[in-house]
């Protein structure tokens, strides 16, 4: 799940935070990068674990009802489909996802109210009600499809939970555009046939991907004091204050890739940079950042 994209941005994060007070405490930044990866893939856990909790509302708001003094004939015999969903059950009695909630310090149950509001959110709109009342019962891919649509719908683009996320983590709101794409194949790649043995996303895509973090960070910062002189000799027009401080760690952090990992083609490891360019820093940075990389790059290739 957690991509090399996602690691090139926690590094650049951690790198900068470093270079800012001047710290090239390796062994502290790569304790601290590997926490922000583990928190990474605790926000998909809590994702999938906030979709099981708003049908456990929804049937404990039913119980609740029966017990009214008059209760009505719906109260007595509500529509049960939601709460019947068999990919919302499937993904409730998953063995993985049951196992390493165990290792998880928080549950919804301290933010019960969040999960009510947006239960409620759901329950009001014409995408549960056409769901409640379609006149055929619904399939396998039908049931899927509606909570696809609610992730998309209502936690997708959600400012309390961004708050709440906020809160919690130093590092989730910048994780959760990604994180959010791996719910919604998760959701997508659940297989009624493999029942509560259906595999979650793994934490990372290749075992070699925390090996590749670890190193990323630390020649970056082993070396940041080398790579910045050969970017000011690339950007001779450009004084050192006058370039924006998250683009020189941008650009550090890209030269640690280019000198460190050979095999990754150049192209690839610069249109990654730039990309990270357009989302933390100015919006003339990318174009910038394309330049003097490509140059630089180039040169250090040739002399590796």
């Amino acid at each position: 799940m957690i991509t090399r994209t996602l690691i090139r941005q926690k590094v650049v994060q951690i790198l900068y935070a470093y270079l800012l007070r001047e710290n090239t405490n390796a062994g502290a930044a790569e304790k601290e990068l590997t926490f922000s990866l583990d928190k990474a893939y605790d926000l998909y856990l809590y994702l999938l674990l906030l979709m099981v909790e708003v049908k456990h509302f929804a049937e404990d708001r039913m119980a609740l009802r029966r017990l009214r003094l008059q209760p009505t004939e719906e109260d007595l015999n509500p529509n049960l489909r939601f709460v019947r969903n068999r990919f919302i059950c499937q993904l409730e009695e998953n063995n993985e996802l049951a196992e390493r909630r165990k290792g998880l310090k928080r549950s919804w149950k301290d933010d019960d109210d969040v999960v009510r509001r947006l239960f409620e959110a759901i329950e009001h709109s014409t995408l549960y009600c056409d769901y409640m009342n379609a006149p055929a019962e619904p399939t396998y891919e039908d049931d899927r499809a509606l909570w696809r649509k609610i992730y998309k719908q209502f936690i997708m683009d959600n400012d309390e939970l961004d708050s709440l996320f906020e809160e919690q983590s130093l590092y989730w709101n910048d994780d959760k555009t990604v994180v959010d794409t791996f719910v919604m194949k998760t959701i997508k790649q659940f297989d009624p046939l493999m029942g509560a043995d259906q595999a979650l996303q793994p934490q990372y895509h290749d075992r070699e991907d925390p090996e590749f973090a670890r190193t990323l960070l630390r020649r970056a910062l082993k070396n940041a004091g080398t790579y910045r002189e050969l970017i000011d000799e690339q950007s001779s027009n450009w004084t050192g204050e006058r370039i924006a401080f998250m683009d020189t760690v941008i650009m550090v952090t890209a030269l640690a890739e280019v000198t460190s990992f050979p095999s990754i083609p150049l192209n690839v490891t610069l249109n990654e940079y730039v990309e990270i360019a357009k989302y933390y820093s100015t919006p003339q940075s990318a174009s910038f950042i394309n330049g003097i990389l490509d140059a630089t790059a180039k040169k250090l290739r040739n002399n590796v």
